[in-house]
């Protein structure tokens, strides 16, 4: 009897330490909590801050595209081949743009055109016969054009890529070619006319910042 009732003591002292251990544990979790709530409210009011206060100022909303819309004179959309002061084309078809690319997104197949400078349609004798870009590939990154030996591809200011097929994400060298004029800042010299008159398609409606 006596070994029973002096381990009853300790059973019962192991039994209240192991009721207030759970407590603490309960009251922890409670102020974790409470301060996760503190903290989700403390952010959210920031937030809120910043958008009410947007609320009085005045908006601009333009009415693209029959307005002209602002754009960044750095902003990097679509690219353009471009050709030198005489319409002549400027790659050389040196692979380098390609080779630079982390995407795999340009294919080029290189020509040779023996012909003197004023026939040829390069300005060297070596031009691209094939150039194409798959904009479903493309991240946009101007690794391609810090590549190009002869500043023969450029990012241009063209965003509107909506299309239909994946296909159609593919733009080839005359495409590419047509760009350069549709830029709002770009006017063809003389010689350069009877490439520019070859576009078709109209003037990005932009302005560049």
């Amino acid at each position: 009897m006596g070994a029973q009732t002096s381990r009853l003591p300790l059973e019962t002292q192991a039994s209240r330490l192991h009721i207030i251990s759970n407590k603490m544990s309960l009251l922890a979790n409670i102020i974790n909590t409470v301060k996760d709530v503190v903290e989700v409210a403390r952010s959210t009011a920031q937030g809120m801050s910043v958008t009410l206060s947007h609320i009085p100022t005045k908006k601009e909303t333009v009415c693209y595209p029959e307005e002209a819309v602002t754009i960044y004179r750095l902003f990097r959309g679509e690219h353009f081949l471009d050709v030198n002061e005489d319409g002549k084309e400027r790659c050389v078809s040196c692979f380098l743009c390609a080779a630079a690319c982390p995407a795999d997104a340009i294919y080029i197949e290189g020509a040779e055109d023996q012909r003197p400078y004023e026939q040829r349609i390069g300005m060297d004798h070596r031009y691209a016969k094939i150039y194409q870009i798959d904009y479903g590939r493309c991240i946009l990154c101007g690794f391609c054009v810090d590549a190009c030996p002869t500043d023969a591809i450029n990012h241009g200011h063209n965003f509107e890529w909506a299309v239909y097929t994946p296909g159609e994400m593919v733009k080839d060298k005359e495409y590419l070619l047509g760009n350069k004029w549709r830029e709002p800042d770009v006017e063809p010299t003389p010689a350069q006319r009877p490439l520019a008159a070859k576009q078709k398609m109209e003037k990005l409606n932009i302005v560049l910042k």
